[in-house]
């Protein structure tokens, strides 16, 4: 399939929507929150169209620490990380790739995801809600060997309340 037409998918289908990426939540203080910290200049997918876009060719960076990916990440993950993100990590995506940035809620993929535009990259998008989403809606999450596992890094007390389902791990 030519990346155009899962483009011209993804806008069709609201994939770049904020609109439709807010109906996913349910917590309504959550769904306020996450509009509160981001800033709006990265288009968000919600988890059930992540879903759907991971059957064609797309890159996923977690943007978490190391510490936090060991604990569990998405299956297809890449950890490019945060405080010390280097472009070097990216080099072999090609600039008109498909790529899906998370962290654990979406403040630090959506930083990430904006160095990645400005340096060429055209289709970046953030996954709405970050790996806590991903745990809420039911979605499996792994160990580096590959195991799946219930165990997720919250980041800080702060934004632990928004991990509903899965196993807190600090």
């Amino acid at each position: 399939m030519s990346k155009y037409f899962l483009i011209l998918i993804c806008f069709i289908t609201g994939w770049f929507n904020t609109d439709g990426a807010l109906a996913q939540i349910k917590n309504p203080v959550y769904k306020l929150m996450l509009d509160s910290i981001y800033e709006h200049k990265i288009p968000v997918i919600p988890v059930e169209e992540f879903i759907k876009m991971t059957k064609y060719a797309v890159y996923v960076l977690d943007t978490r620490e190391k510490q936090e990916f060991k604990v569990s990440h998405l299956k297809s993950a890449r950890n490019v990380g945060y405080f010390w993100f280097d472009m070097r990590t990216v080099y072999d995506i090609p600039l008109d790739a498909s790529i899906v940035a998370y962290c654990s809620i979406g403040n630090r993929s959506e930083k990430i995801a904006e160095k990645l535009i400005h340096a060429g990259y055209r289709n970046v998008s953030i996954l709405y809600g970050g790996i806590f989403e991903w745990i809420n809606e039911g979605q499996p999450v792994y160990k580096e060997n590959g195991v799946q596992t219930s165990e997720v890094h919250t980041y800080n007390k702060e934004w632990e309340q928004w991990l509903e389902k899965g196993t807190k791990i600090n």
